[in-house]
């Protein structure tokens, strides 16, 4: 049986930390699951580590929810959730509602994520009446990373710490069942996670968030183009796989490849007769 929001924030009350990693195909997904991750996001990240962007700004709801419809057909243990892509759900509540509806009824995840705080309150809220959950997502929002310049960390000041406590406790207060503190001081993740007695999920927010989320990508290594300061590196999935295939091209020029296991056989009868067959159509 598929893990649900109330598992999920049962882990809090139980104050078991939670594991959230982000997956977008059968073979990630499947290895998710074999780990006993107990949830799964399919992420805007997509568009960075899969599609080969610099940012999620490309991203649409078609591309969540190819990838969504994967993940949910592969497993049957983790919460998936699905992430609300750029544009999809600020124009209007309307829009929110409809686009969500669409990402629950055509892939099966169990949740949706979208990015911002109290300015989204109103949103969250009409989405979780309509019997849709909710995780919120505040602190960097990589959605809006043209509007804050770039990939910072966000309530270094007192301000916009004050900020993210409001923010936090208006996601809560609209009905969210979890919400994610993205590239925040350790020490006001902290805090905001003794304030919420829903589950807080960090990335870049430090050890005291109830969980933590990380990108399949980063944490297995095969994603390159840089390493994320939040992330750590569990293995080397590229230098692995990379000398993988050179170890085919060269078994391969070498005629090393194939082997004798690799191949199929016929009987000699067959193949006797198939070289006649080709003997008197030359004479």
């Amino acid at each position: 049986m598929r893990n649900t929001v109330r598992d999920f924030q049962k882990m809090k009350v139980d104050g078991t930390p939670i594991t959230v990693v982000t997956a977008y195909d059968a073979t990630s997904a499947r290895l998710s699951e074999a780990a006993e991750i107990p949830a799964i996001l399919v992420g805007d990240t997509v568009g960075m580590v899969v599609q080969g962007h610099d940012t999620t700004i490309p991203v649409t709801l078609d591309h969540i929810i190819y990838h969504a419809a994967i993940v949910t057909r592969v497993t049957t243990k983790p919460l998936v959730i699905g992430d609300m892509p750029f544009m999809s759900y600020s124009v209007s509540i309307e829009q929110a509602m409809t686009n969500a509806a669409r990402l629950m009824q055509e892939t099966g995840v169990s949740a949706v994520k979208l990015e911002g705080g109290a300015v989204m309150a109103e949103t969250i809220q009409r989405l979780v009446q309509a019997g849709i959950p909710v995780m919120g997502h505040i602190g960097l929002q990589p959605q809006s990373v043209y509007q804050v310049g770039g990939m910072k960390t966000q309530g270094r000041d007192l301000e916009s710490a004050r900020k993210l406590i409001q923010d936090a406790e208006a996601v809560q207060a609209a009905g969210a069942f979890a919400v994610v503190i993205e590239a925040v001081p350790a020490p006001l993740a902290k805090l905001i996670t003794e304030q919420l007695h829903i589950p807080t999920i960090g990335i870049g927010a430090g050890l005291h968030c109830d969980g933590q989320v990380q990108v399949f990508h980063d944490i297995v290594g095969l994603f390159d183009a840089f390493i994320p300061r939040h992330t750590h590196r569990y293995a080397d999935g590229a230098a692995t796989i990379g000398s993988a295939l050179k170890a085919y091209r060269d078994e391969v020029v070498s005629r090393a490849f194939p082997r004798e296991e690799n191949s199929f056989q016929m009987k000699a009868e067959v193949l006797e007769a198939l070289r006649a067959d080709l003997t008197r159509s030359e004479t």
